[in-house]
């Protein structure tokens, strides 16, 4: 008997293929669930700081600290809401505002004196650290430019300081979506590798139908290869679907090529249906494959892959955890194609572990795939 027989395989390839045309849930798992994942990456989670609400208590109330408040009140970053202390403190507990600044009764005598401070006290929401340091950055920068403008008017020397001009390279307009939809694509891509295959071989125990395949002549090669392929081309379509959407739907910008994509995309998701496999041929059953593969696969890859928490601020051991894991280096590539290019040295230590990983986890589901029904 052959040890692979292209008959064989091509005839079990397209019974793969009518299942999944005939099964509605991988229809949703490949394309439904991934547009959805797409849309709340990319519209609902969102790190741009846009409009912030922000009170403003004015003790002084003279024209100097109404210039300054002009100022604040032009900023396109917060909705400024001025009140008295206690107005500002309730507004602050129940949520309505995310912090406040106070001038002091002296803030004008203090400036006009040209002190290098003034009285300015900035109270923040420390429940949301981000937003209470951001508060914090934008009231000392407001204070400066301030400065600056006042003394140009008043036909004095600019306070002199150091003139930082930023350029966020890869990213120019800051926009968190960019990368965030990237790092998506990475889960989602988890999704449909793992999910659906999790679900292949423990579907045929619980049917029936793999006592009749272990009775014909099909080899393991030829059972692995059908419930590999079909699912690695429907990966593939839907690979294609999410990268166009995130591009022309999303305005995320892609640097790189198409090849590199092609081929970052197929070791990685090699080694995603390779788990999902594994874990079908071990469970036999499809709910607790489903379950084993959330815990294995998608939650990892949310929490640990760097897609949107930064790894660089976990623990030591969490960090050390995540080198193991395939979709951190996904997330390194599909970032680094879509924002910078094809930067190979980037790329390639990612592709080679990836393609590790297939390796592995494709040997050790074909060294549990026995034929034996008591296996």
């Amino acid at each position: 008997m052959k040890f692979l027989s292209r008959r064989r395989l091509t005839a079990l390839c397209l019974k793969e293929t009518r299942q999944i045309l005939r099964d509605p849930s991988s229809g949703v798992i490949a394309f439904i669930l991934p547009m959805i994942l797409l849309v709340i990456f990319g519209y609902g989670l969102n790190l741009d700081t846009t409009r912030l609400r922000m009170g403003l208590c004015d003790e002084d109330g003279g024209p100097v600290a109404a210039s300054f408040t002009a100022k604040l009140t032009g900023s396109t970053y917060f909705e400024i809401f001025p009140g008295s202390r206690a107005e500002l403190d309730a507004l602050l507990e129940t949520g309505g505002i995310r912090g406040y600044a106070v001038l002091a009764q002296d803030f004008s005598r203090i400036v006009d004196q040209g002190r290098e401070t003034a009285p300015i006290q900035v109270i923040t929401d420390g429940a949301e650290p981000n937003t209470a340091n951001f508060m914090a950055a934008f009231m000392k920068n407001v204070w400066q430019e301030w400065r600056q403008t006042r003394a140009k008017d008043q036909g004095r020397d600019a306070v002199q300081g150091a003139r930082v001009e930023v350029r966020y390279w890869y990213n120019a307009a800051a926009i968190s979506r960019h990368y965030l939809i990237p790092g998506s694509i990475t889960i989602i891509m988890t999704v449909i590798g793992a999910m659906l295959t999790s679900l292949v071989v423990a579907r045929e125990w619980e049917r029936g139908t793999m006592e009749a395949l272990l009775a014909s002549p099909v080899t393991r090669a030829e059972l692995l290869l059908s419930k590999l392929l079909p699912y690695y081309v429907l990966g593939m379509i839907s690979m294609s679907v999410v990268a166009l959407s995130a591009v022309h739907l999303m305005g995320v910008p892609f640097r790189g090529s198409v090849g590199a994509l092609l081929l970052v995309t197929t070791v990685f998701l090699l080694s995603m249906l390779g788990i999902g496999l594994l874990i079908s041929s071990v469970m036999r059953n499809q709910f607790d494959s489903a379950q084993t593969t959330l815990n294995v696969a998608f939650l990892p890859a949310v929490m640990l892959s760097g897609a949107f928490f930064v790894i660089a601020s976990m623990p030591a051991p969490v960090r050390a955890l995540t080198y193991l894991l395939p979709p951190r280096y996904l997330v390194s590539s599909l970032q680094t194609i879509f924002l910078a290019g094809d930067v190979w040295e980037i790329l390639l230590p990612d592709i080679l572990f990836l393609t590790g990983t297939s390796v592995l986890f494709l040997t050790l589901t074909a060294l549990k795939t026995v034929r034996r029904l008591d296996a």
